[in-house]
């Protein structure tokens, strides 16, 4: 990496994400509860999730104190660098407050609005994916011990295509979705259902998954992952000829890609 710039973010990124995880995976309480709730009262927030951007945002500000923010639990931020973070600090709330392992720490820098870096630490799988713009995208630790370049899998036919999507915390929204599925499942392999889109969108870089899709997902869900999963090898974007946004997240190798967008669009998967 020739760029100084981006070496420096990846190493703020990288260490704040190693460290919002280990607080989140160490510093679990037992009593766990929920703090507040977001979209509907099954949309929750912890205190982890609060402590965890606390510290995210603290650690970057410490380092580049001239950075714009954009966190999931409230932190706002201009800056007057031209870099703005992009940060989940636990994505997968739900599973986390189940004991279910997961969910993810999600980190992305944007140099003048466009996505450079990219980090997401899955501290119970023990592995850290990571990607520069331009530069490929990597895994640490696990199955990938260190710095194994990650790729998205070999275009089977779509319907040998495994397939993983998410659900929005809105009955209405909801029900259209199981609706979309219904349709969807028999034309795939099959259809998996994680609970966070960070993994989702790292587990197609990484070939775990042949494609990914969902509605409703806000700029800190899918920063850091539609990187790592676009400098793997994979296609990603929303609507045809959109970019990935809140009606329309689709990551996918690149012979599945238009096949799935084009059914999630015949099916009207952005919409109610």
């Amino acid at each position: 990496m020739t760029d100084p710039v981006l070496s420096e973010l990846l190493g703020l990124a990288r260490e704040a994400a190693r460290r919002a995880g280990a607080l989140l995976r160490d510093g679990r309480p037992a009593d766990l509860g929920v703090a507040a709730t977001k979209s509907s009262p099954i949309d929750v927030v912890t205190e982890m999730d609060i402590a965890a951007e606390k510290l995210i945002t603290g650690f970057l500000a410490e380092h580049r104190p001239q950075d714009g923010f954009l966190g999931e639990e409230g932190s706002s931020s201009a800056g007057s660098s031209g870099i703005r973070w992009v940060i989940d600090p636990l994505d997968g709330t739900v599973n986390y407050l189940y004991g279910l392992p997961t969910w993810a720490v999600s980190i992305a820098a944007e140099r003048g609005g466009e996505r450079v870096v990219g980090v997401v630490e899955a501290p119970m799988r023990g592995e850290t994916y990571f990607a520069v713009l331009g530069g490929g995208a990597y895994a640490n630790g696990g199955a990938y011990g260190e710095g194994a370049a990650l790729r998205s899998r070999p275009a089977p036919p779509l319907d040998q295509a495994l397939v993983s999507t998410g659900f929005n915390y809105v009955t209405d929204v909801r029900r259209h979705q199981a609706d979309v599925v219904q349709h969807l499942i028999p034309k795939l392999r099959d259809i998996r259902r994680g609970g966070s889109a960070a993994i989702d969108l790292c587990d197609v870089a990484a070939g775990r998954l042949d494609g990914y899709y969902e509605r409703g997902l806000h700029p800190w869900d899918l920063a850091a992952g539609d990187l790592i999963a676009r400098e793997a090898g994979a296609r990603t974007g929303g609507r045809p000829g959109l970019a990935a946004d809140g009606e329309l997240t689709l990551a996918a190798s690149p012979g599945v890609f238009e096949p799935l967008q084009a059914l999630l669009e015949e099916l009207g998967a952005w919409h109610d």
